[in-house]
């Protein structure tokens, strides 16, 4: 019983740290950097590290705090996109915001179990739940963007400008290169922090119960 209260302690302590983390790199810009109508977003990072060391809920609660910082934007201005779909759709936007997230750090954790499975001695797989991480986010969020607001006067002038044929088309426009360079510095350094959390974790675990025979519970005769 104390043992299972210790570890709760401990991963309500890293949720937090890893919460407050997201929360400074957004304050500080190091979270988000505009590009366009867009964001490089590297919050996605303390998500892949709690999901891939505490679990897919972990991951989820992250990725919540993760929406609620971006729908804050949405609300102040502080995101272009955002802040023109929530006229057209406050509800939509916060699903976009919020929902999407949280969807996304659930299914990097589940992911990463999987892949934990077949990577036994723990070392790429890291690297790939972290890339999953960015991944997910734009597919998840560029996704319901393309199914919810595609056809709006907003989107619709970004296509016209752009010159997109199709959905498919403008989510590659919109993206392009700061994908590719938040997708490899999210893989990077996620995987290099989620191994060295998951290493300092497993040096503090306690040591598993050696089994003792009638002879070894004994005490020792003195002489």
């Amino acid at each position: 019983m104390k043992k299972n209260k210790t570890t709760n302690v401990r991963v309500l302590a890293q949720l937090g740290l890893l919460a407050a983390i997201e929360i400074v790199m957004k304050l500080i810009g190091l979270g988000s950097v505009p590009v366009g109508p867009l964001y490089m977003s590297f919050l996605t990072v303390p998500i892949a590290v709690g999901a891939m060391t505490m679990g897919p809920v972990a991951g989820a609660i992250l990725g919540g705090v993760f929406g609620l910082v971006s729908f804050k934007d949405a609300l102040t201005g502080g995101s272009a996109m955002t802040s023109a779909l929530f006229q057209v759709s406050p509800v939509n936007t916060f699903i976009l915001c919020v929902a999407m997230r949280i969807l996304m750090g659930w299914f990097v954790g589940l992911l990463f179990s999987l892949l934990r499975r077949v990577d036994k001695k723990g070392g790429w797989s890291y690297f790939a739940g972290a890339l999953s991480a960015p991944l997910l986010n734009t597919l998840f969020f560029m996704g319901y963007i393309v199914l919810v607001f595609y056809n709006c006067e907003y989107i619709q002038n970004i296509v016209a400008t752009n010159g997109a044929a199709n959905p498919l088309m403008f989510v590659v426009v919109l993206v392009g290169m700061q994908g590719l360079v938040e997708a490899v510095v999210c893989c990077a350094a996620g995987g290099v922090i989620t191994r060295a959390v998951a290493s300092f974790l497993g040096q503090r675990a306690p040591a598993p119960a050696r089994k003792t025979t009638p002879f070894e519970e004994l005490p020792s005769e003195k002489t």
